[in-house]
């Protein structure tokens, strides 16, 4: 599809991306022990704990104190590992940010992350199954002003996109964010995709899965479900993709 077709700030999103990623490969190819994957030491050059993973967080987030709230007052609980990293939201809103976003679906725990950046008229279509998983965050969006941009849907994820989409609300979206159960990853793409305008933004959390993807077992649903949209959306002409090494990977999927 020509550039020209897509509205600038995707087109300039893209390329930043794709800059970000041809600089990766140069100094890779420079540097090799800064290579994705496994160096010569057989240790990642960036570990999660370490010191160097640490200096990157020290010099790029820019947490808002709401948002910083809400992590701690997670960082204990079971659901804990169901939130977003830090440093991934902070990618998210800058994106919805870039393409000037005023409605945004939400299929897992980013809700606060997104109303923040959205404008005073903006909307997020916050989509959960349990009353219980929203319990800590939502007296945090009133204390953070954003209450009155989400529309919390406490039903299955599935059946509130169908809605939507019965609603005459195709192609009206500007960005989506999927983070839910994975096994119904493809149908959550697949209708966020119908959401989304041209030029809109879909992203998919969790793509690499602990690595699982690499020899997903027959008997985990989970796994295959990722790892066959991953193979799908390599070849998906609807869309223009980006797969981040991020918290748990993330692919960025651009509507053509």
């Amino acid at each position: 599809m020509p550039l020209f077709s897509v509205p600038k700030e995707v087109a300039v999103g893209t390329a930043m991306l794709g800059v970000a990623f041809a600089t990766g490969m140069l100094a890779g190819k420079r540097y090799p022990s800064l290579v994705f994957g496994t160096p010569k030491s057989s240790k990642s050059i960036i570990g999660k704990s370490g010191p160097l993973w640490q200096y990157i967080l020290d010099h790029s987030l820019r947490e808002h104190p709401i948002l910083k709230k809400l992590r701690l007052l997670t960082a204990d609980h079971p659901w804990s590992k169901m939130m977003v990293s830090c440093d991934q939201a902070q990618l998210m809103a800058n994106l919805v940010k870039l393409i000037k976003a005023k409605k945004v679906i939400e299929i897992g725990y980013n809700t606060l992350n997104m109303a923040l950046v959205l404008p005073d008229n903006g909307r997020v279509i916050a989509c959960d199954i349990n009353e219980d998983y929203v319990k800590i965050g939502k007296p945090l969006w009133k204390e953070a002003g954003v209450e009155h941009k989400i529309d919390l849907r406490i039903k299955p994820a599935i059946q509130t996109l169908d809605e939507l989409l019965a609603s005459g609300e195709a192609e009206t979206f500007d960005f989506a964010f999927i983070d839910a159960d994975k096994e119904s990853c493809n149908e959550y793409y697949e209708k966020c995709l119908r959401l989304i305008k041209k030029g809109g933004i879909i992203a998919i959390d969790n793509v690499l899965w602990s690595g699982r993807v690499l020899k997903p077992r027959k008997d985990d649903l989970a796994t295959q479900s990722i790892h066959h949209l991953n193979e799908k959306l390599l070849r998906d002409a609807r869309v223009n993709i980006s797969m981040l090494p991020m918290g748990d990977g993330v692919t960025l999927a651009f509507k053509l």
